[in-house]
């Protein structure tokens, strides 16, 4: 895949692009934290389409949000649209890991004349979050913002330990883990820090309750394929995970073996799941 740039209302954005030039279009989210070369080990599989992966905003290369901007799912949404606006796509496929597919999720129903397919990976809809905890919520989310003014970077004296952090964080292979720190680091006085944007560590405001991400879901009219792995991880349980892609109106669901990286682990399996999905007419 190779480098490119564009620029969107809110920020500038960098991305790696690779596939086939004329091919289904297809945007590529990553999930949080993550960054571009979320995708790389899958792309070789993918080379009949017209891949784009950018970095969202606040993370690998990509600008950070103006001060007083806060990331919001909202937000985020309106930033992909930008992304395919400015690279002149009508309409397009969406390709989403983790939070990256919460993302495509919502683009999907919030703008579905736009969407033709979706591929989500290890999330759809949104996180639910109990009505209960909605003041507790805000609570810790408020002062998490409040109290970024005093923190610092943690920088290291090289890449070795942000590898390291990053394999023990997210029980990633060497290599997968390499491929996200390469893309996510900056060079600072005394070493190297990670370059995404601190405001990105606080926690979301406000959350849907069960009963709004089932709407979403249930929402989402273009051809869908979810791929989940097995064991799930503990915010996605069986059953509801399964229970919740059922609601899909046009939805398929394949489970592999693997961990929540799994199309960066094992990058074949996942792209014998998407098969020749995206080069379907809708």
């Amino acid at each position: 895949m190779k480098a490119f740039s564009l620029e969107i209302p809110a920020v500038a954005i960098r991305g790696l692009r690779g596939g086939r030039a004329g091919g289904p279009r297809v945007l590529a989210l990553h999930g949080w934290l993550d960054n571009a070369a979320s995708f790389l080990p899958l792309a070789p599989y993918l080379a009949e389409v017209d891949l784009v992966a950018p970095d969202l905003p606040g993370h690998g290369r990509s600008g950070h949000l103006p001060a007083g901007v806060e990331y919001t799912f909202a937000g985020a949404v309106h930033d992909v649209l930008d992304i395919a606006d400015a690279l002149g796509w009508e309409r397009f496929g969406l390709l989403g890991h983790s939070m990256g597919a919460g993302i495509a999720s919502l683009v999907a129903a919030g703008c579905p004349q736009r969407v033709e397919r979706l591929v989500v990976i290890e999330a759809l809809g949104a996180l639910p979050e109990d009505p209960a905890r909605t003041a507790a919520r805000l609570r810790e989310s408020v002062a998490a913002r409040r109290a970024l003014g005093g923190k610092r970077l943690r920088v290291f004296a090289d890449a070795e330990p942000a590898v390291r952090a990053r394999m023990q964080a997210n029980g990633l292979s060497e290599a997968s883990a390499r491929l996200l720190v390469e893309r996510g680091l900056t060079a600072v006085p005394g070493g190297v820090a990670w370059s995404s944007d601190p405001r990105l560590t606080v926690p979301t405001p406000t959350r849907m309750t069960d009963a709004q991400v089932d709407d979403l879901v249930a929402g989402i009219g273009c051809p869908t394929r979810v791929i989940y792995a097995d064991p799930p991880q503990p915010y996605l349980p069986e059953p509801e995970r399964s229970r919740r892609a059922g609601l899909l109106p046009r939805g398929e669901l394949a489970v592999l073996p693997g961990g929540h990286h799994l199309h960066m682990e094992d990058p074949a399996a996942v792209a014998a799941a998407i098969g020749d999905f995206f080069l379907r007419a809708s």
